[in-house]
């Protein structure tokens, strides 16, 4: 099987390839801006790499959808920071490139596997917590809150690829990751500019601020998962035994790793203060509460908890997810232990 990973240097694309390539026998045709998270990769002759830029290079990636069997289009805007910032970037990216690709699949013939989001659920009904992938409500947020764009665009493809599959035999499958989290999650240079996502901002203000900042208190609720855990339903998924998969969308995340933000930032503390490289600073450093309106801009807004139900990954896929988020942090700070100057 030959899949096409565009964004395979990012987050989800190099945690992706590494498992793909241990894994299976599959064939990979990568496309990004860069290649710094995957360059151990790059002598593989199961892995093939382009660099380029998605607006410029559009008769080469249809090209590649031609040859290829699965599609997995991973690049997109995913950061609060960027999506509040830049909504027309962000619309651009996440829903008109990805469209255009997802044409090609229906044109072609081809399978397609879409990263839908959590965002997806908006703003769940206080009663009712649990996101179910068939049956809740899509709740977004006013328009003059930007943040709101990226949910909006995600949502918009979700349907636009449900429809090509009902009326024109798209074979395809939605997952929406719920706060993976790990290694290379964003880079320090984005910390340094607090548009880092949370785990790698708490590690990256430990080590050179001394100071975490807590968004409106960091009582709001996540569901973490271990990225490793995330990635192996992503590979249940294309694998797709007894075609289960198909037409399906699936949550993939961890209800047992419901947290607040605050509740996260200590455990990174807790666990840096077992790491030699880290202890001292974890010793040290302080934690501030700050408003949401002067982090991030007026156009944000937020959402008090999300959790996800996982029960179809289970009955259809066998897949569970396995680590806690004490493990997932420590595996985090692993890497960094080993790879500061990558970070």
């Amino acid at each position: 099987m030959k899949i096409f990973v565009t964004g395979v240097n990012g987050f989800i694309g190099s945690h992706f390839l590494e498992m793909a390539l241990a894994q299976t026998d599959w064939e990979i045709q990568g496309f990004d801006l860069a290649d710094n998270n995957i360059t151990q990769f790059l002598d593989n002759p199961r892995f093939s790499m382009k660099k380029g830029d998605i607006f410029k290079e559009e008769a080469w990636l249809n090209e590649q959808i031609k040859e290829c069997d699965v599609l997995l289009p991973l690049i997109g805007i995913a950061r609060p920071a960027y999506y509040i910032t830049r909504p027309l970037w962000t619309f651009e990216l996440d829903f008109e490139q990805n469209l255009k690709m997802v044409r090609k699949c229906a044109e072609y013939g081809k399978r397609v596997i879409f990263p839908s989001t959590s965002e997806v659920y908006g703003m769940p009904d206080p009663n009712n917590k649990v996101m179910d992938e068939d049956n809740s409500n899509l709740i977004l947020g006013p328009v003059s809150k930007s943040r709101w764009i990226y949910s909006c665009s995600k949502q918009m493809m979700d349907r636009v690829i449900f429809a090509f599959g009902q009326e024109m035999g798209l074979k395809f499958t939605l997952f929406r990751p719920f706060n993976w989290v790990g290694p290379r999650l964003d880079s320090f240079k984005d910390a340094s500019e607090h548009k880092g996502r949370s785990i790698t901002q708490f590690i990256y203000d430990v080590l050179y601020t001394g100071k975490i900042t807590l968004v409106n208190g960091g009582a709001q609720r996540r569901s973490f998962t271990w990225v490793g855990d995330g990635v192996q339903g992503l590979i249940d998924i294309i694998t797709n035994k007894d075609n289960q998969a198909e037409g399906q969308i699936f949550n993939i995340g961890n209800p047992e790793n419901n947290y607040s933000i605050k509740e996260m930032a200590e455990i990174v503390v807790d666990e840096m203060k077992k790491f030699p490289e880290f202890k001292d600073k974890a010793d040290k450093v302080e934690f501030i509460v700050m408003d949401s309106d002067k982090y991030y801009g007026k156009n944000y807004d937020d959402m008090q908890d999300r959790l996800p139900s996982v029960k179809k990954m289970e009955t259809r896929l066998g897949w569970k997810p396995k680590a806690t988020l004490r493990e997932a942090i420590h595996y985090t700070l692993e890497w960094y232990a080993k790879n500061l100057d990558k970070a």
